[in-house]
């Protein structure tokens, strides 16, 4: 507990001041911007701080005069000052997203552990809530500034047989109560903690939720009170489209009846607020009609803040496909699914260089004011390491392509550290943790080399505006090298991105933009050696290699 905060006092000059603030009490809401800021922070998020927002308690406090001079004593031993929390996000164009799959990361907590086997693909692992707080610097270090984990309701507690296997719901996407937690996971306790300890590093969280389905064999398909809220194939009522249809097999909530939409809303936003999340992550977003989304960001901004932000996953999106989301504001972000073919297909030598550079730049037709989330992996895909055959090289520059292209760039858990993914389910396999005891991924190989250029890739990010918004422009689009040129007017920052697919080296040479004035650039990521006369800029990139340049001034 903080000196003076809660009930207790602290020496003032004019005698002391006791202040009670309420548990409740909020900080000021943070100014919206267009990418909308988060909303505001429970005091709860603050525990441990050494800055408090007091303006508005001040009527709270009461002073009382000085009893008099004190008798001289030795000055108290000062106590130790803990480092200030980083900033926490406030402008998503900032984000680079470390999305988990919280069974397969870490365990925390065998006490909770039920249906444990993570020699078999298909049932739990262990990971939990204790155990992803636990390793938490394992994620900060990154330099990633927010996190997305997977739903965290109780699931159902059998299995299916229809994938060859036994099938748990490790994944969290088979709601069976959406008013409990998963123990499996973590106690509510437990999730409190783990936004806070995340809050503190400067990562805001963005929780997993479902709207469109529950579990296979859920109880609510068995309550007479509850058994007409769905589409189900047993009753032979799932339709074709999109909104009705029943994805997978299952039970397809009737989301535009009031009374289901209303308990699922109800449920999901009293999560929100217990846990002080800054965000949903949506699922299966066009599988629910436009009315709900409209109503849920309406009850969003309401309820829990004007900046909550919500990321939603629409099958297939790019800019186009998102854009009746973004019309109606339904929205902040979605997935951009084309990202992961277009820049694995390009670092293969797949496809001219000029179509690709096409394709980055049809992302800047994004509605203004709302993002693109791009991914090179995902748990419905198979993993991009995967699918270059495990090459690392290759990865490498498919990561250098997502860092420094603007949008909400997603990192999938491990694969910073050459998880090899693989197709599903591999491709939701354990977070390796190498020669570190963390079950359940303990022994599994990690490349540091890969995870160390993923740092300094994500430091670069932060580092120049140009690769976070702004413009694309290509500057060197034929053979196996290409060069961009990201420009970001605001700031006056611009920075080129050289990156080459072949085998040998290839020389380039592009013309320096007006913002480096004169100045020969530098070489941020490889340190490779640059030259510069007569207004145009010359290196050579290494095979399958990459330079990030920006003025030397």
């Amino acid at each position: 507990m903080i000196d003076g905060i809660l009930g207790a006092k602290r020496p003032h000059p004019g005698g002391t001041i006791s202040c009670r603030v309420p548990r409740g009490t909020s900080e000021a809401e943070r100014q919206e911007s267009r990418i909308r800021t988060l909303g505001p922070s429970r005091l709860r998020h603050l525990a441990g701080s050494a800055v408090l927002v007091l303006a508005g308690a001040s009527a709270a406090c009461t002073s009382v005069p000085p009893a008099g001079p004190a008798p001289s004593a030795s000055p108290a031993p000062r106590a130790a000052v803990r480092p200030a929390a980083p900033p926490l996000l406030e402008d998503w164009r900032d984000a680079v997203l470390y999305f988990v799959v919280l069974d397969r990361f870490a365990d925390g907590d065998e006490a909770s552990n039920v249906d444990v086997d993570p020699a078999k693909k298909g049932y739990f692992h262990g990971g939990d809530a204790k155990g992803l707080t636990a390793q938490l610097d394992e994620i900060a270090s990154l330099g990633v500034n927010a996190l997305w984990i997977t739903p965290i309701v109780r699931n159902t507690p059998g299995f299916v047989t229809g994938a060859g296997f036994p099938d748990w719901a490790y994944h969290g996407y088979w709601a069976d109560d959406f008013l409990a937690l998963d123990p499996r996971f973590g106690s509510e306790t437990d999730f409190i903690a783990l936004v806070e300890a995340c809050h503190a590093r400067g990562i805001r969280v963005l929780l997993d939720v479902v709207y469109n389905h529950a579990g296979y064999e859920s109880k609510y398909t068995k309550d007479p009170a509850t058994k007409g809220w769905f589409r189900t194939n047993e009753k032979g009522d799932c339709g074709s489209d999109d909104v009705t249809s029943c994805v997978a097999g299952l039970p397809d909530f009737r989301t535009e009846d009031p009374e289901v939409a209303k308990y699922l809303l109800d449920a999901q936003l009293a999560w929100a607020k217990r846990l002080g999340v800054d965000g949903f992550r949506l699922d299966t977003v066009k599988h629910v009609a436009h009315d709900f989304w409209t109503e849920h960001r309406r009850r969003t901004r309401a309820e829990v803040g004007k900046g909550f932000f919500l990321l939603g996953e629409v099958w297939g999106g790019d800019a186009q496909v998102l854009d009746p989301w973004f019309e109606r504001d339904e929205m902040d972000a979605g997935f951009d699914f084309a990202f992961q073919g277009n820049a694995l297909a390009f670092v293969e030598g797949r496809g001219r260089t000029v179509a690709f550079d096409r394709y980055l730049k049809s992302r800047e037709r994004v509605r203004p004011g709302y993002l693109l989330s791009h991914f090179l992996s995902s748990h419905d895909v198979p993993g991009g390491l995967f699918q270059l055959g495990g090459n690392v090289e290759l990865f490498r520059l498919a990561a250098v392509l997502q860092m420094t292209t603007a949008g909400l760039p997603t990192i999938y858990y491990g694969e910073e550290v050459a998880r090899p993914g693989g197709d599903w389910p591999d491709n939701r396999s354990d977070m390796p943790w190498g020669a570190r005891d963390v079950k359940p991924g303990a022994g599994l190989t990690r490349n540091e080399a890969l995870r160390a250029d993923y740092v300094k890739l994500v430091s670069i990010r932060k580092t120049f505006p140009a690769l976070r918004r702004g413009t694309h422009e290509g500057l060197v689009t034929q053979g196996d090298a290409y060069v961009f040129l990201r420009r970001d007017a605001a700031s006056g920052d611009a920075v080129a991105v050289a990156v080459n697919r072949a085998a040998e080296p290839v020389p380039v040479t592009f013309p320096a933009p007006a913002e480096w004035e004169g100045a020969t650039p530098k070489d941020l990521f490889g340190g490779l050696a640059v030259t510069f006369a007569e207004g145009s800029v010359s290196l050579t990139v290494p095979p399958r290699g990459a330079a990030i340049l920006a003025s030397g001034r």
